[in-house]
């Protein structure tokens, strides 16, 4: 069996501006991550197995007690689903458009082994890490306090609940809250990484080369752009694909050939189209500076509808060019100015190590007014600096991002939100807080220094929010040794 994984995400900077070219997203990978286990359904293959047929492919999500079963066409590599209940489009696209890319880059003798390998049928597991949903109900169903401790509790790739009113009928829909870290791109890019690995058209096992990757993402951004019926930014497949990164979104238009495939182009032809076209996106390495932890809080306000508030702002900008053109403007300045803090933390960090460490360790029990104070040395003062300019920065985000909320008429950072940031920032070093992506209620991140999470945890959790046990963690699809269950 291959076993693939591939991160969720969290949009530190770039929320609606990532949207356009050439505006430029801070995206963090994390420790949630999606993983496909793809192996044969069958030991050998059937004697009387024509060599132009359809294969059995099934797909199965344990979490939510779900098993799809599919009819593959050899010849045209479509699927079509044999089971009862619906299927999720975002895995159906994964594997055609996965399969097609094996087959468009394969040579003669390839592709035969790539036919007896399908032959075989296809055996597909997904899991994701309990992250990527809210199991705060069932938390404070049994009554536990709302702490990471608790979410640590539950077993691994827990069971996703189920609606109590329709559970009686046999396709009861699980109602899946989830928190916003980009399930269904990581989820994408697991399937299309382990097919692609599987089926031989990709080497993820030495990824020093990176056209294997980028084959990876250009498929799963593909896959994941038809099965959601619009091009987005793409930003949470990328870091899915490559991990922490600062993003700019590829052109449209380079997927518009797949989307042309609908209309009835052979799938081989549309991939090779697509892999041969330009894709314009940028991605510049970046993560978060040494000794600052990301934390995420979940507050329990239900989520937003990233889309319907897009579609808001866009509304605004027509009608009201001026003014969303100035917000836009400052928005992306502030942007910038925190981008230029942590690239120059991470260099100071390199270049001063022991005074880095010991400043941000000092800061990490005090409020920010008091940092400047403990830099006790000279290359301490333009740490102390960097730090502060970071929050200047953050703020400035913030308070351009509420007014933008403001004049489109959404959330972007709810009034409750807003007490919740300030509440953070304020606290013992904590660097700075902010809603992620879009905004709304979906959750808060917060940046630490050194071992300042724990009392932020406890905080929060007086404040009805339950910190999550995601962090940053800076890789993207990665090759396992092993089920993620064993």
């Amino acid at each position: 069996a291959v076993v693939v994984s591939a991160p969720g995400k969290v949009l530190m900077t770039g929320g609606y501006l990532i949207l356009e070219r050439p505006n430029p997203g801070l995206v963090l990978s994390t420790s949630a991550r999606f993983y496909a286990i793809v192996k044969p359904l069958l030991e050998e293959i059937k004697p009387d197995s024509c060599f132009w047929a359809w294969t059995d492919v099934k797909v199965t999500s344990p979490q939510l007690n779900r098993e799809s079963m599919y009819k593959l066409s050899l010849k045209n590599l479509t699927l079509q689903s044999v089971s009862r209940e619906s299927g999720n489009p975002f895995v159906e696209q994964a594997v055609q458009y996965s399969v097609a890319a094996a087959y468009a880059i394969a040579d003669k003798d390839r592709k035969e082994v790539l036919q007896k390998l399908l032959l075989q049928g296809l055996d597909i597991t997904i899991l994701g890490s309990n992250d990527f949903y809210s199991y705060r109900n069932q938390i404070e169903a049994l009554g536990l306090p709302l702490l990471p401790e608790s979410l640590a509790a539950l077993p691994p790739f827990a069971s996703i609940t189920f609606n109590s009113e329709e559970s009686s009928g046999e396709n009861s829909k699980p109602e899946v809250a989830k928190t916003g870290l980009g399930s269904s791109a990581a989820m994408t890019s697991s399937v299309v990484a382990a097919l692609l690995h599987y089926l031989g058209a990709v080497d993820l096992a030495h990824v020093k080369c990176s056209s294997d990757l980028d084959e990876v993402h250009i498929i799963a951004q593909t896959a994941h752009c038809i099965a959601q019926g619009k091009v987005g930014s793409g930003f949470d497949v990328s870091s899915a694909v490559y991990g922490s990164h600062r993003y700019v979104r590829f052109s449209p238009e380079v997927i518009s050939s797949a989307q042309v495939a609908i209309k009835g182009a052979p799938l081989t032809e549309v991939v090779l189209e697509i892999l041969k076209g330009k894709w314009d996106h940028e991605r510049t390495k970046l993560s978060l500076p040494p000794l600052l932890n990301l934390l995420l809080g979940e507050p329990g306000t239900g989520g937003s509808s990233t889309p319907s508030m897009v579609g808001a702002v866009k509304k605004w900008q027509k009608s009201d060019p001026e003014k969303s053109q100035d917000t836009w403007t400052k928005l992306s300045e502030a942007n910038f100015a925190l981008e230029t803090q942590l690239n120059a933390l991470c260099k100071l960090a390199e270049e001063h190590w022991d005074e880095y460490k010991e400043l941000i360790n000092s800061c990490s029990s005090l409020k920010p007014e008091k940092w400047m104070e403990q830099a006790t040395k000279q290359s301490q003062e333009v740490i102390a600096k960097a730090l502060l300019g970071a929050r200047d920065a953050m703020l400035g985000i913030r308070y351009h991002m509420r007014l933008m909320g403001e004049a489109a008429g959404i959330p972007i950072e709810p009034r409750s939100q807003t007490q919740l940031l300030d509440s953070t920032m304020n606290m013992e070093g904590v660097l700075f807080a902010g809603v992620p992506g879009a905004g709304g209620f979906d959750a808060v991140f917060a940046v630490t220094l050194g071992d300042s999470s724990n009392h932020v945890i406890k905080s929060w959790s007086l404040q009805n929010v339950l910190a999550m046990l995601v962090r940053e963690d800076p890789r993207g699809v990665s090759l396992e040794a092993a089920d993620p269950r064993t």
